[in-house]
């Protein structure tokens, strides 16, 4: 199996830059890249901050561009996104409470995909909702599972992202402790670095983002940004291994080939 992550897309009004960056060009080159190197990927998933500003617009034209894909996409929100207008576009995707949780059959297993969107805030949230709604799923799903979302469940060290972190990262790991043996990796966003670590024994990562990128600027209480290249993720998983690599399609430096 293989599967394509793309993460905090920050499209834009056509003609705006986001970081000094045009966010929407780069979604595209972050497409074309991906098709051209990965046409066997199974699905692809983008783990929220579809949109800078949660304009109805913005998520218009994702679900046109995604909709045209050779492969199937699965979209869940970020801190900018707003979920109202969200809806109003994707409203296929309106579940339990209203939020975006759904889950996915994958060729190895399911992926849950989870809403931690707290409207007008940028820490994230895991209500009661959905947690009760992910513990069923987890009790009926025989595994092994895959989890995406958008906020980090685990603190990174820099204060100014884990200040906006899963405020609620206690009750996400409750609700995951009891079935924590089936599930595979849980895959997030949010803090445009890369990022790997565990949670109760299960692995998690984060590539950099399409579009503007962080730094770890360790100590510091303002949150770096930086110059490094665009990047998305693929996974590439049998039912006994797990192998994740952040490909930088931003890199416009040399690439040496060495013969064997």
């Amino acid at each position: 199996m293989k599967l394509l992550q793309m993460t905090d897309i920050h499209l834009s009004a056509p003609g705006t830059t986001v970081g000094g960056r045009d966010p929407n060009a780069n979604f595209d080159r972050a497409l074309s890249h991906a098709l051209e190197h990965h046409p066997d990927a199974d699905a692809l998933f983008i783990t929220g901050d579809l949109s800078e500003h949660g304009d109805p617009d913005d998520y218009s034209r994702l679900k046109e561009r995604i909709s045209a894909l050779p492969l199937p996409a699965h979209v869940t929100l970020g801190n900018h996104d707003i979920r109202a207008n969200f809806l109003s576009v994707f409203p296929e995707l309106a579940g339990n409470s209203g939020l975006v949780n759904y889950t996915v059959p994958l060729p190895i297993g399911d992926a849950i995909v989870l809403d931690t969107l707290d409207d007008g805030a940028h820490e994230g949230r895991f209500s009661e909702a959905t947690a009760a709604w992910m513990d069923a799923q987890l009790a009926a799903l025989p595994g092994p599972v895959w989890i995406f979302l958008h906020h980090h469940p685990v603190a990174m060290g820099i204060k100014p992202m884990d200040d906006i972190m899963l405020v609620d990262a206690d009750r996400f790991a409750d609700t995951l402790r009891p079935h924590r043996d089936k599930i595979r990796h849980i895959l997030h966003g949010h803090c445009h670095l890369p990022l790997s670590g565990s949670l109760l024994g299960i692995p998690f990562s984060a590539p950099r983002g399409t579009n503007h990128q962080g730094w770890p600027a360790f100590g510091s209480p303002d949150y770096a940004t930086s110059d490094l290249p665009e990047s998305y993720s693929v996974i590439i998983a049998t039912t006994e291994t797990t192998m994740i690599h952040m490909v930088e399609f931003g890199y416009t430096g040399e690439v040496y080939w060495e013969s064997a």
